[in-house]
This record gives structure tokens, sequence and C-alpha cells, in this order.
């Protein structure tokens, strides 16, 4: 999913900080002063309440346009959390049972052996359908129902409900097909109408042409060194064989190590899920406008962080879902090697639970909840200690399971509640 090159510029952070919370704006500066940033965005609230709201950086390395507080930006997998948000919703009203197969609803979806597979299969990520098999064309990029009757048409890779692997872009369009069906919706009119619309949130799944306008531009983060040049050799010796990338991790059967050698393997389970629809084929890659307003429910969220963290506000006060539903939707299903990701990863209804796809301070470790978005964005909320939070960035990290400034703000948050705060 191409990002931007360019020449970077620098500028300073900005916005209010709670002085209990210092130590965030520390961490939030020095990823700037240590070159890891571009432009970024970071939101608490606590107890409803807003603690920290900080900005800065540059929106568009290209053209220098900075930052501004109300900088919208592609979040990435953060609408995972949405698009299950929205799911329940229709549960709390009868229209969604999440235990009935998937075909009761979505009738076309029974075939190839898929009768008895469940919509809580889809929501985590058991179904065994992360790849879309055929190549989805671009003039097929904004009908998601189109995009779903291709995986309805498909044989699971695994039996559903006996493993689980993410499912990085299919995820969206089986969990938004369930939800037209049921709704005659899709998951952007619902966002909008229901969720942001009536809490005045600044979240769009599928962007409108004016928010894609001015929304960040997002960009590659550092790449690596060209590969320096073959020894020379006589001409009656063997070319010299290139040497082998140094990958992290222990060696074979080390997950790290084996998802670090499946993003290099183009025909890997991880880069297949996360290759098709071929984002690659459009100019600027996820920055064209047609990715920024198509909608796709697993990652098409544009948003502030202010934005995002207001969404996890609103939810954590019940006022998007019902205290009793979200606790149901957010205890853990699936948990341990995920068959895309090889790392450990653990999903409530649509919800990321803490594991290393979704690091967590110690302190929420048992208690949050939320969903990363690939290159490092985060939305996180957390019941017990009353809060919600987000992370948006355009200087896209390296790998798919994004890198550590996430952690390291929500570190700072976690470090910095009052240990007399209550839990809940």
């Amino acid at each position: 999913m191409a990002a931007d090159g360019g020449t970077e510029g620098r500028v300073g952070t900005y916005g209010h900080c709670d002085p209990r919370f210092s130590r965030v704006r520390e961490v939030f500066d020095a990823h700037f002063a240590d070159g890891e940033e571009l432009g970024a965005a970071f939101a608490v609230f606590l107890d409803g309440e807003p603690v920290v709201e900080l900005w800065g950086g540059v929106a568009d390395r290209r053209s220098g346009r900075t930052w501004e507080r109300d900088t919208p930006v592609l979040a990435y997998s953060c609408t995972k959390a949405v698009t299950a948000t929205v799911a329940q919703l229709l549960a709390e009203r009868g229209l969604l049972d999440v235990t009935a197969p998937v075909a009761d609803v979505w009738p076309e979806f029974a075939r190839r052996g898929k009768g008895r597979v469940t919509v809580e299969h889809l929501l985590t990520h058991q179904v065994g359908l992360p790849v879309i098999e055929e190549q989805v064309p671009v003039e097929e990029f904004e009908d998601q129902a189109a995009i779903a009757d291709r995986l309805a048409g498909q044989e699971p890779i695994w039996e559903p409900g006996t493993a689980h692997g993410y499912h990085a872009l299919t995820y969206g369009f089986l969990v938004g097909e369930v939800v037209r069906r049921v709704s005659g919706k899709s998951v952007s009119e619902i966002v909008a109408a229901e969720i942001s619309g009536p809490l005045g949130l600044e979240l769009w799944v599928g962007a409108p042409d004016d928010v894609a306008a001015r929304a960040a531009r997002l960009s590659a983060g550092d790449r690596p060194a060209p590969p320096a040049d073959p020894p020379v050799a006589s001409p009656s010796a063997p070319p010299a064989e290139p040497a082998a990338p140094e990958l992290p991790g222990q060696g074979p059967g080390d997950p790290v190590y084996e998802m670090a050698r499946a993003s290099l393997d183009k025909d890997s389970l991880l880069n297949r899920a996360l290759g098709n629809p071929p984002i690659h084929r459009l100019r600027g890659g996820a920055n064209h406008p047609v990715v920024l307003r198509a909608g796709w429910p697993a990652m098409g969220a544009v948003t502030t962080a202010r934005g995002l963290a207001g969404f996890y506000r609103d939810l954590v006060a019940g006022r998007i879902l019902r205290p009793e539903t979200l606790r149901g939707a957010t205890r853990r299903r699936v948990n341990g090697p995920d068959r895309v990701l090889f790392l450990d990863s653990s999903f409530g209804l649509g919800y990321m639970r803490p594991a290393l796809t979704f690091l967590t301070p110690a302190r929420g470790a048992e208690t949050a909840f939320g969903h990363t978005g690939m290159g490092g964005s985060l939305g996180l909320g957390d019941v017990e200690h009353g809060l919600g939070m987000a992370y948006t960035m355009n200087r896209m990290a390296g790998a798919a399971s994004g890198n550590l400034r996430a952690y390291r703000l929500a570190e700072a948050v976690y470090e910095s509640l009052p240990r007399a705060h209550p839990a809940r």
C-alpha cells in the first residue's frame, strides 16, 4: 500500500496537556526530535474529559503543508473496531444474531461449503478467507457488494472456527456485506448517521471530498539502504549469490522471524492478504481519492486523533453501545498464533485485545481493547480506567505490525494515571 517519498520538513508540536500527563508530551516531542515522525497527533480522554491533545509536523512532505488540529488521515485498520461497533448496534436492535450462520442473511455466502459459517467467525478472523483469490480490478474498488460476492464464491483456506488469521482487508467486505443485508445501509452510512454525526466526531468511513482534500498524505518511513555492490568475479567464476537479508527473531520457527520472512515473500498469505484489492495500482496508493472515499470497512476510516479518541470515549461511557453489549463484544474469543501474521493475536467480536499485535502497557493488559492500524496508528478504550485515546500519523512504520510510537505514548498515559483512580 503505497505512500509518499520526498523532502521532509520540520515544524514544532502544539496542543495542550494536563500537567498530570506531562510525560505524554515529552514522549510525543521526543518522537519528532528523534526523527521518527513526519506528522502526527495524539488525543486522550479520561473519564470523558480531554486531558491530552497534541499535534505537529508536516501533513504533506511534498508541499510542506503543516499538520493542524483538525487534520484528518487514513487510519487503516483502526476502522475494524468502528465496523465491529456497527455490527453490535444492529445486534442490540435484534437485526443481527452473531451466533447465526452468515447464510441466514446472505444466502449466496453458503457456496463452497460455508453454510455453517457464523457471523462470529467473520468478526473473529476465523472464517478462513483472508485473501481475495481473483485480483480485484480498479473499476470495482468502490463496489463493495461485488468484492463481497467474490469472497462468497471462495472456499475457506482453513476450516472455519478451527484457527484464526488476520483478515486485513476481507474482514471489512465480509462484515460490511452482512451489515448491508440486514440494514439496507453501508457501514459508512450508519457511522455517519448514528455515530459520528450525532456525537460530533471527526470520523468518516469513506471521506467526503472536502475531508479527503485536507487529509494528511501518508508517507513511507525509512527505506533500507540499497545493497552493496557484489564482489567482482573472474570471467570463469560463477556469479556471486546475493546475501540473504538479516531478519529479526531467533531464526526459523520464531514468530517474529517468520513474519519478517513472510513480508519479503510476495506469495505469502500475509502479502496476499494485504495486496488485494491492489491499492498500489493507483497513483499515490492509499492517498488516492478512490481509496479515501471508498469507505472499505476494514481500513477506510479517515479521522483526526481527537475524533477517534472521542469514539472510544463515547464507547466507554455507554453512549454508543450498552455497557453489557460492549462487555460481551470485547470478551476474548480467540487468542494465540495467527495464521497470517504468525505473531500471537487476540480478538473479541472485531476488537483487538492485548497481544503481540496489540501491545498494551501492563496496567491495561487485561482491560484495554481497540485496534491498531497499519503503519502505527492506534485507537484504544479502557472501561476500567475510563480511557479513550488515539494516535494518528502519516509516516508509515516498516512492519505490518506497526512500531513502538503508539505504545510509548500509551505507556506514558497509563503511567500518568492517578494511582487512586478507581477501577470500575
